[in-house]
């Protein structure tokens, strides 16, 4: 495809991510105007780089017809503080009935072999454009903030390596996650405490996105 192709191709996933990442920050919204603790921390997202997608592409050996079937093309991601949070983001997803949930990974009870943890969901979701109604695959990632820290770690070092990470350097990010991990139950015990806390101020902070995310 050529360039205007490509961004013909893309623009369904940028506009799902733009709506994707209203529609979750409004929820925080909601928590913070009724002075209720929300298990939303932050939202993120991404379209997936062009060359990520034709690696992924020519990995799989799709057609470009095919690739409409690549879940992760458009991304969210929904940070929190605490492990359980995570379930009641999922359950907050599962209640919404503006897309449909056709898969679920969990990647928090099973780890993955490098120590990677997140729970991921893939949902169908529903845009209209002047050429008519359509369904986009997009990924949500739920993660807590220790969980998020790791996973850009690791990602840079899979980048920079290009998926060949050292032995040595494998090795000290399997023992980062359990650390990682280790500070998510610990944070955890003392989850009540915190959470009264920041109610008291939970409306002065600015949000992380409000600093650095700007579209």
């Amino acid at each position: 495809m050529n360039k205007k192709e490509w961004e013909e191709f893309l623009d369904p996933y940028v506009q799902t991510v733009g709506e994707l990442k209203i529609k979750l920050r409004g929820v925080r919204k909601q928590y913070q105007k009724k002075n209720l603790y929300s298990p939303i921390e932050f939202v993120t997202g991404r379209v997936k780089r062009l060359d990520s997608i034709q690696k992924k592409a020519k990995k799989r050996a799709y057609k470009p017809s095919q690739m409409i079937e690549m879940e992760d093309i458009a991304g969210v991601r929904v940070m929190v503080q605490f492990v359980e949070n995570i379930y009641d983001v999922l359950d907050l997803l599962h209640k919404r009935r503006d897309f449909e949930i056709i898969e679920e990974r969990d990647y928090i009870n099973n780890q993955k072999e490098s120590g990677y943890r997140s729970y991921h969901v893939i949902i169908k979701y529903p845009i209209d454009t002047i050429d008519g109604h359509r369904e986009v695959l997009a990924e949500i990632q739920i993660r807590t903030l220790a969980m998020n820290f790791w996973a850009t770690i690791e990602h840079s070092l899979n980048y920079k390596y290009e998926g060949q990470i050292p032995d040595e350097i494998r090795e000290r990010l399997s023992v980062t996650a359990e650390i990682a991990y280790a500070l998510d139950r610990e944070m955890s015990s003392i989850r009540e405490e915190i959470q009264e806390a920041q109610l008291l101020f939970d409306g002065e902070r600015p949000l992380p996105e409000d600093l650095v995310d700007n579209d």
